[in-house]
């Protein structure tokens, strides 16, 4: 991980963990919260935090599959509570806590994607990599070496 964008998202992956965990225990303890798990379902969230926190650990490595896993887990979980509000907000009956799960719900989809996008990107850099400091030189033809018409043109091969 050698770009910022890489830190960050998987910063952001596990400060939204985090989260999520503390809502999950304080709803386990039946203390208000910010945001609690979608309909009550606390033995789903549980599951997603470990898968989630395995897969985070992995997108560190820049491992393809773990991130595919992550989003698509995030993605089936907080895509049908994502609907679910958005239905809320079109009818107009929305409350604050519907705008609330809106946004932890758009969080919780946006953070996968965009660490799906960054681990597709890293590998394209690795397939293709650049180094500032030589590559001005290598890869310029201004620099390249002309070939002297007076030059032995001859391979010789020696045995």
């Amino acid at each position: 991980m050698k770009n910022l964008s890489s830190w960050l998202i998987a910063m952001f992956a596990f400060m939204f963990w985090a989260f999520r965990v503390v809502a999950t225990v304080m709803y386990s303890m039946g203390k208000d919260f910010i945001a609690a798990p979608p309909n009550g379902n606390i033995a789903m969230e549980i599951v997603l935090l470990f898968v989630t926190f395995i897969c985070i650990c992995l997108i560190t490595a820049r491992k393809l599959l773990p991130t595919l896993i992550y989003l698509i887990a995030h993605a089936l979980y907080y895509g049908i509570y994502l609907y679910q509000n958005v239905l809320l907000l079109i009818d107009g009956t929305a409350s604050m806590n519907s705008y609330i799960d809106l946004l932890v719900a758009l969080v919780g989809i946006a953070i996968p994607l965009f660490a799906f996008f960054d681990v597709l990107l890293d590998r394209n850099r690795k397939a293709h990599p650049t180094d500032k400091k030589t590559d001005w030189f290598y890869k310029n033809a201004e620099y390249d070496r002309k070939m002297d018409e007076r030059a032995d043109k001859n391979q010789y091969r020696t045995l």
